[in-house]
């Protein structure tokens, strides 16, 4: 049952918060050792099911959280072993909104250690594996979130999106995941990782779900100097008519997919036709290069970001009297690929390197905005894969640049600080295969318009839940 469905059940008093909550509990309980979606398990969640006013406009809906978002007095590990016994003494804005209306936190999700990576597989406890076929990864970093949702295990979930970390997995799990304007959401509780990036974005099994938590979760913070005044009108959107719009299709995004992404490529583009749509094929030029210009941006805000894990302030601290021994031991503990993103960001933003790298890929970052600015003059939205393929074997990407050419569709969008959103649009054997669309700045709301009629006009056929469902 979609997360909106079973709220008007909830209203109707057919059924009650805490039958709701634990269905779901006793769901995790029986389903998730063979996924490994979720690393916590709120066990006041019955307690808090219990207490919650009926009246609230999300009363009794259970929300899986990615385990880099810090929950009040719930453990938050961001995957890795330095917060491995954390107990936030803070709520994050968007869980501290959730809660405020009556939404229940049933547990914290599996993810890439502090969201680096696109598989899930380098979370410093146990990978995630994919609900469609159990030896293929879910994506990531918000894998866990993506799986879960998939798995109905959860009816909505958060995740948070750097270069692609709720879209990606949204496509390998075939669920809808939306990365905000940046600044849509407040990042105030959100573990950093690359601060100019990071975004707290959500996932669900249907569009209005999407709008459920965008309309309770975005606005302006006071805790968040980036966050936008832009008062959230997301369900209020999907209620008005959608006029034919102009939707570009990117170039550079067209050759080098799978069979199963060109087919569901062409085929929603016949969708959209038959919707009265205009199609356009456009140029981004920049965007084959937009990946280079990441991996040099993110590691170099996470190395500075991470280097608070030195064992004096934060986090887990390693044995020891002298200074410099417990600050290495401490930080031997961060994971692989955690380390090789720190090195990376350090010799970027190293002397003799910052104008060759650093500045160069900021003065990128500014020409890839003014080819979209320039763009969205031609068309209102832009549609491309979310990935080139469907989700791949776990252990399928031991190369860590083949890992990072996973993001190549969907970090042009990030380092932009657009809007964009992937969506359920076919399969590719017994794998979901997800489309991407793109929208102008602060235009969240254009992009679920579009999805919904495609949506709706195709009757949710690319919605499975491969596991059953648990209402």
């Amino acid at each position: 049952m979609l997360a909106h469905e079973l709220r008007a059940r909830l209203a109707r008093k057919e059924l009650s918060p805490k039958e709701v909550a634990e269905a779901y509990l006793k769901r995790v309980q029986a389903l998730d050792p063979g996924l490994g979606a979720f690393l916590t398990l709120n066990e006041r969640v019955l307690e808090e099911a219990e207490r919650v006013d009926p009246g609230l406009p999300l009363a009794g809906l259970p929300v899986a959280v990615k385990d880099n978002i810090v929950t009040k007095g719930l453990r938050t590990t961001a995957g890795s072993r330095l917060l491995e016994t954390f107990i936030p003494p803070y709520e994050a804005t968007a869980i501290a909104r959730l809660r405020a209306l009556g939404a229940l936190v049933l547990g914290k999700t599996n993810l890439d250690e502090f969201g680096m990576g696109s598989s899930t597989e380098h979370s410093a406890f146990f990978p995630t594996k994919n609900p469609f076929d159990p030896g293929r990864v879910p994506g990531g970093s918000s894998g866990g979130s993506a799986a879960a949702v998939a798995a109905d295990l959860v009816p909505l979930a958060l995740g948070s999106d750097t270069g692609g970390s709720v879209r990606q997995p949204a496509a390998f799990c075939g669920v809808y995941g939306l990365k905000p304007t940046y600044g849509r959401v407040s990042r105030y509780g959100l573990i950093a990782y690359a601060s100019s990036l990071d975004q707290i974005g959500p996932l669900a099994r249907s569009v209005r779900d999407l709008a459920l938590l965008m309309d309770a979760m975005a606005g302006f913070d006071p805790l968040d100097a980036t966050s936008l005044d832009l008062p959230p009108r997301f369900q209020e959107a999907l209620a008005e008519p959608l006029s034919p719009l102009r939707l570009g299709v990117v170039r550079e995004a067209l050759s080098g997919n799978s069979p199963g992404v060109e087919r569901a490529l062409g085929e929603a583009l016949e969708v959209f036709r038959t919707l009265g749509f205009g199609i356009k094929e456009v140029s981004w030029p920049t965007l084959p290069l937009a990946l280079n210009a990441y991996y040099i941006l993110a590691p170099a805000e996470a190395s500075a970001n991470l280097a608070r894990y030195d064992g004096t302030l934060y986090g887990y601290r390693a044995e020891g009297e002298e200074l410099w021994p417990v600050v290495e031991a401490t930080r031997g503990r961060f994971g692989l690929e955690v380390k090789r993103r720190i090195l990376v960001g350090t010799f970027v933003l190293s002397s003799g390197y910052y104008e060759a790298y650093y500045a160069r890929a900021q003065a990128f970052r500014r020409r890839l905005r003014a080819e979209a600015k320039a763009l969205f003059q031609e068309v209102d939205a832009l549609l491309l894969p979310t990935t080139p393929h469907p989700a791949f074997p776990l252990g399928g990407r031991p190369d860590p640049l083949a890992m990072y050419r996973e993001d190549l569709y969907t970090v042009g969008a990030s380092l932009a600080g657009l809007p964009a959103l992937s969506f359920p649009a076919g399969f590719e054997g017994h794998l979901p295969v997800g489309l991407q669309l793109v929208a102008p700045w602060g235009q969240d709301e254009r992009l679920l318009r579009v999805a919904l009629a495609f949506e709706e006009a195709t009757d949710r056929a690319f919605l499975r839940t491969p596991l059953g469902e648990a209402f």
